[in-house]
């Protein structure tokens, strides 16, 4: 096995960064998230690689939250169009989990199948090299195994990280992985040690059978008296690994301007207003609806997959307490209305 202190870490990221943009979790006062190792301020930040998760997923690395597509020049009757660079720049993303490497497969499905092919999202993708970070204690709102995903095996995760006692277990799975260890082979060494066994989860949930259940409950009295308590604030879609609505904008001055894509949210009431003043989602019980269905029927029926990693995040972020396990649950139970 190839292992490595936990103390070497730092060196491993600065080996790494000489080659790439590495993104590490990090505590930046009260936020948690993946960010440039090149930005890292010890006086300020604070690295968690120990930690379980942070609370901002690595999501905007692959689909920047803000992004510029093209700019536009007016010069008489011609509109002259210069297409946005698109960055090369290599990134690592270091110490993720198993829920977010599973996040990024689907993004990959929404972005790079079924005939179409974002070519923002895709320059950035191929750039991207996963060094992901094993799970072996589940948090108290983690149920990413009964959504199909293993803590311990992140599926398309180029190095995998194995937390033993006083260092880390590397283990290349790709060609990409591969290079990553030609970079730091100097700072690793051969040891045979002795892995965790998989804690167990305090939160399960059976999936199974609710995507089609759900096709004869798209008008059942649940989602009225569920969505009550939702405040439409948009926090669970921001904080959530899959996620990936966005909004197209212009911002112009005279003759010239720009147009761009940020991240937008289907609990907003903006998100589905139509140009003649038609809303068909205007009601918050029908964009509270519509999540769920997205998540759990839609996305399934077209990718063979829920859109849900059990990450938990939503859960913990939710001001109002909305619970998608127990939303699952609940869904389970219902009768379809006659």
């Amino acid at each position: 096995m190839k292992y490595f202190k936990k103390g070497q870490i730092e060196k491993i990221v600065d080996r790494l960064a000489e080659k790439a943009d590495v993104f590490v979790p990090m505590l930046r006062g009260q936020q948690s998230g993946f960010f440039s190792w090149k930005s890292y301020d010890e006086n300020y930040d604070d690295l968690i690689f120990d930690l379980l998760n942070v609370y901002s997923p690595p999501k905007n690395i692959v689909l920047p939250q803000t992004e510029k597509m093209y700019n536009f020049d007016q010069q008489g009757q011609e509109v002259i169009v210069k297409p946005e660079e698109i960055p090369v720049e290599p990134k690592v993303i270091f110490g993720i989990r198993s829920c977010d490497v599973k996040a990024i497969e689907y993004l990959d499905e929404v972005f790079l199948t079924r005939t179409f092919v974002d070519e923002f999202y895709k320059a950035r993708r191929d750039q991207v090299t996963i060094v992901a970070n094993a799970c072996y204690n589940p948090g108290t709102n983690c149920f990413c195994k009964s959504m199909g995903v293993d803590p311990l095996e992140p599926e398309m995760a180029d190095v995998i990280l194995r937390e033993v006692e006083n260092g880390y277990v590397w283990e290349p799975k790709t060609e990409k992985g591969d290079i990553l260890t030609k970079q730091i082979e100097d700072l690793l060494e051969e040891k045979e040690v002795e892995l965790y066994e998989l804690n167990r989860f305090v939160r399960k949930v059976n999936y199974d059978g609710v995507a089609e259940k759900l096709k004869d409950l798209f008008d059942h009295p649940m989602w009225e008296r569920y969505s009550d308590p939702c405040q439409t604030c948009g926090i669970c879609t921001y904080m959530c690994p899959t996620c990936y609505c966005f909004d197209v904008q212009v911002k112009n001055w005279g003759e010239e301007g720009y147009r761009f894509r940020c991240w937008d949210s289907c609990m907003y009431r903006e998100y589905t207003q139509m140009a003649g003043g038609h809303n068909p989602r205007e009601a918050t019980t029908e964009r509270f609806r519509n999540r769920f269905l997205h998540k759990l029927q839609f996305f399934n029926e077209r990718y063979g997959t829920p859109l849900c990693t059990g990450c938990g995040r939503c859960i913990v972020a939710c001001p109002a307490g909305v619970d998608i396990i127990r939303m699952i649950e609940l869904i389970k139970e219902a009768e379809p209305s006659v």
